[in-house]
């Protein structure tokens, strides 16, 4: 665990996120969580251990996907989230829980952990930004998109710690599955105006500012090479074809995980491409 700033801490070792808390003098106040249930656990008890024992006061989490929110039932029933986020979480019934659980199939130990999930549904929501005063700390929560259309940060101005979501991908290929490329540079540009002293992302170990630099340059190249192919007649399958090739060696694959990731490259591709389709069909109609 890292202690970024008294009393602000991140774990960068579990699977699937980089949940993080701030310790106030009021209680804690989580951001995003595990989402493994024993991860999630043990998490807890160090939060419990580093606090003395302090109540969490709320969970903020960064967007609706299972690595940043299922952890949340072993923390807090008050979950702050983006009002989309919600609209996304309060429909995750019976059948999602039974597709978390077949995301395990291969590993039975942690499939069985998810016969407890229960789903915490943000009862606290915003749509551009919260700020949380507790404690003698000021958190805002600011909503950007890139990601998802729900994706939010958490920054503590006072400290210059920026908690970044998924909107922060470090040596590892973004996921764009409901991207939105022009928001996600917009992002990356309000980083660096923020100019945080360190930055958690979602996905990666702990970073300063420069380290945008080659996610930036990767959704630049992306959007060029995609638009350039949409404006010389290429279908979006033929733009994922060609495209595949040149954006898989940006970043290291573990050879066990490279299909998956070609998969999420070329859902990548066909947001972007479909971005540039609204926007040709938007000027065509103005």
């Amino acid at each position: 665990m890292h202690e970024l700033a008294p009393g602000i801490y991140a774990e960068t070792s579990f699977h699937h996120s980089n949940p993080g808390f701030v310790v106030t003098a009021e209680g804690v106040i989580c951001i995003d969580s595990p989402m493994i249930p024993a991860e999630a656990k043990a998490w807890r008890k160090t939060i419990d251990e580093t606090s003395g024992g302090l109540p969490i006061l709320y969970v903020v989490i960064t967007d609706h996907h299972r690595g940043h929110c299922l952890g949340s039932q072993w923390l807090s029933r008050t979950v702050i989230a983006h009002e989309l986020a919600w609209k996304h979480m309060r429909n995750y019934g019976d059948n999602f829980k039974q597709r978390v659980r077949d995301s395990f199939k291969r590993k039975p130990e942690i499939r069985a952990q998810f016969d407890e999930l229960e789903i915490i549904v943000p009862t606290i929501t915003f749509q551009d930004a919260l700020t949380l005063v507790r404690g003698g700390k000021i958190i805002r929560v600011i909503h950007v998109g890139g990601h998802t259309p729900a994706t939010s940060m958490v920054w503590l101005p006072a400290d210059k710690v920026l908690f970044a979501g998924d909107i922060v991908w470090i040596d590892q290929h973004p996921f764009m599955t409901q991207a939105n490329s022009a928001e996600w540079l917009k992002a990356l540009e309000f980083i660096r105006e923020l100019d945080p002293k360190y930055i958690v992302p979602g996905h990666g170990p702990i970073c300063e500012v420069s380290a945008l630099d080659r996610l930036e340059e990767y959704l630049l190249y992306l959007r060029k090479r995609t638009f350039d192919l949409f404006n010389a007649g290429r279908t979006k399958q033929e733009t994922a074809s060609l495209l595949i090739p040149e954006l898989k060696p940006w970043f290291p694959i573990p050879s066990e995980r490279s299909p998956k990731i070609e998969s999420q490259i070329r859902s990548g591709i066909g947001r972007v491409y479909d971005e540039h389709r609204r926007a040709r069909e938007a000027a065509k109609a103005a």
